[in-house]
């Protein structure tokens, strides 16, 4: 299956979200999204991201802009991770990986030599009428919400 592009209609979804309730494309329909996969809440990297996004928050409100934030977690560890980082981002729970799949982010790792199955750091903007607009992938964090800011404002 061939990697999503920009232009290509974003793939839909609706799950668990933090603190309750579910999160889905069509609910922000209209908007911009801002949808950032992220390995594991309440590791050092992933936090970073969060936090940045997070602090941003208003700037990408201002924009028009939604954010969100998508791992295979828990809604129950997103609700633990939001409150012990203070966090203001919305955060999907994806446990089955389909939408992590749909957008081609399960991927084989590699650490210290030893290769496994995990989710890509990427993000993906998706324009008010549904499709990719921006895609980064192997994200590094430091930089990467005001990055994307830059390019939701340009939208």
């Amino acid at each position: 299956m061939a990697d999503l592009d920009v232009g290509d209609l974003a793939p839909q979804f609706d799950l668990p979200r933090d603190g309750g309730g579910s999160l889905s494309l069509a609910a922000s329909s209209g908007k911009p999204i801002v949808l950032y996969f992220y390995p594991q809440d309440d590791t050092t990297s992933c936090t970073q991201e969060a936090i940045s996004f997070s602090q941003l928050k208003p700037e990408f409100e201002k924009a028009g802009a939604v954010v969100i934030g998508l791992s295979p977690d828990s809604a129950k560890k997103h609700d633990k991770f939001k409150s012990k980082y203070d966090l203001t981002i919305d955060l999907a729970a994806d446990e089955e990986r389909k939408v992590i799949e749909a957008y081609h982010l399960w991927v084989e790792k590699s650490m210290y030599g030893r290769k496994y199955m995990g989710v890509e750091r990427a993000t993906f903007l998706i324009g008010r009428d549904g499709r990719i607009a921006g895609i980064w992938r192997k994200v590094r964090v430091k930089g990467h919400a005001e990055e994307v800011l830059a390019a939701v404002r340009a939208l």
